[in-house]
Parts: structure tokens; sequence; C-alpha cells
């Protein structure tokens, strides 16, 4: 049985936590979750030079606010709900992945925090950092400013990026059990990457798109046939980044799901075709 027992939702009490919020209440509502709020107190670097003793008392300040913000955070909205509210300090993205390993969350949301014309080419740093090191799935809002988060708290049609490797069978499992969850509709992509583009007449050639075309989609039947999943195929040829994003679009996805590669063999990184899926994605994205 598929099931998301426990939500991590960090949150810093802007907007964008807000957003993360409603969809994670969504998605706990649903699977009958247990939502875990968390707000981590980070040192404080910018500070004046201060005494020690001022130093202790503007923290002691801090965590009491960030205390009354906790306690106040959808206290007269989430009755129905399971809520565990958390207050730790240190480096916030290690506080996070930290306390989604010894709590065995299943779920991690939060944004992006993306603003501006040149922030948004960014994602937040606590965010990146929490993608590369986290062990379980992580939901995040989508990235551009003029996208709702709020889309995908109950997903009418999910789009699926998969890149044929070792992990798609997992990644499609995650996909199509949401699709069956939300009863939403589930189309997958797969993008046959540009290579080099002296070769581009031999490589856009009927015959040789036909049958790298081909190939692909027989090997994408057979892992959506091994991981039970049913679904529309949308495949192409061309910038991965540029085409999964223009095909979630294009067909109005509301939830966008990848995977992460997260694991020893890839040194701990998340790829860059993650990272910039991510960032470009026109909804939020669920890496697993």
């Amino acid at each position: 049985m598929f099931s998301i027992a426990k939500i991590l939702l960090p949150i810093d009490f802007s907007a964008r936590s807000a957003d993360a919020a409603d969809a994670a209440a969504a998605v706990a509502e649903h699977f009958d979750s247990e939502i875990a709020l968390l707000h981590v107190l980070a040192p404080r670097f910018d500070l004046p030079l201060t005494t020690s003793a001022q130093t202790s008392v503007l923290h002691s300040a801090q965590r009491v606010e960030a205390e009354e913000k906790m306690k106040e955070f959808r206290s007269g909205q989430w009755g129905y709900l399971k809520v565990k509210r958390a207050l730790r300090e240190g480096d916030p993205a290690r506080t996070i992945v930290e306390y989604a390993t010894d709590e065995h969350v299943d779920l991690i949301m939060m944004p992006t925090h993306g603003y501006g014309p040149f922030r948004r080419l960014l994602l937040g740093s606590i965010t990146a950092k929490v993608l590369h090191d986290a062990r379980c799935p992580v939901w995040t809002a989508a990235h551009t400013l003029d996208a709702s988060s709020k889309a995908s708290a109950r997903p009418h049609r999910i789009a699926c990026a998969v890149d044929l490797g070792p992990q798609s069978s997992g990644v499609l499992s995650w996909a199509s059990r949401l699709a069956w969850e939300f009863g939403a509709s589930l189309s997958v992509i797969h993008v046959v990457a540009s290579l080099d583009p002296r070769l581009e007449d031999y490589y856009l050639s009927p015959e040789w798109r036909g049958r790298v075309l081909n190939d692909a989609k027989a090997e994408l039947n057979r892992l959506m046939e091994t991981a039970g999943s049913q679904g529309e195929i949308h495949m192409e040829i061309g910038p991965i980044v540029g085409a999964v994003a223009d095909a979630a679009k294009n067909m109005g996805a509301d939830l966008l799901v990848i995977g992460r590669n997260c694991d020893d063999s890839a040194g701990g990184r998340l790829p860059t075709n993650a990272y910039a899926i991510i960032r470009e994605s026109p909804c939020p994205v669920l890496s697993v």
C-alpha cells in the first residue's frame, strides 16, 4: 500500500512557506499524514560587534519570537490535521536533513525561494543543499514568480520525466502511484539529448531520428510495464532541460516527477539536469 505517513515542512514564515504549507496540508489530508513543522534558527553573522551578554539577549529574543510564530502558524486552520511543531538551532540545511533522517520522514515539502530576474537563475542555497543531501523524496514549489506552488496540492495532470537509467523504474512507480491516488492523468516524458551539432544533418535525418525514438520508446514501454505505470508517452530530441520544461508546460502539468540521483556513486551531488529542471519547471517538482 502506498502511503506518506510523515511530511516534513521547513518554514521561515515567508509567503513562499505559506504556499508550501497549503500544498502540504492537501497531501496530508489525503494520506492522513503527520506534518512536522520545522523552523531552524541559524547563527547570525551579520550583527555589529556586541558583548557576549548582548548577543545572548538578542538570541533569546529571536528564539522567543520564533516560538510564538511557530505556535501561531496555521494554528486556527489545521485543527483537523496531525501537526508536530519543532524549533531547532544550527545550519538550516543540515538540520533539515538530519531531522528528516532521525524522524523517518517520507516526504520533504519546501519552496525554492527564487526571486527577481537574477535570483531566479539559482535555487535558494538551503533548498539546493537539502536536495543534495536528503535521502527521501523532496517536493519543491515552482521556482518562477508567475507560477503557483498551490497547483500540485491536488494534482490533476502529472508529468514524469525519466532518462531510462537504473533509477527510472522507481521514479515511474512514484509518479504512477501518485496519479492513481489523486485520480490524475499521467504523461511520461523522455528526451534524447542533442549530440554534436556538427553532425546535426546526420543525427536529425528521418531515418536516424525514427530509429532512436523507436528504440527509446520500446525501452520506455518496458520500464512502464515493469513499474506498473500507465500513461501517455511524450518523446523528444533536443536539449534535455528545455524540452522537459516545455513538455510539462504544453501538457498543462501541475506536478513534475523526476529522479534526483543523490547516491554515493554521484558523490552526493544533485545532477546538473535535475537542478536545472527544478529551476525551469513551470510547476512544482517532486524529485525522487
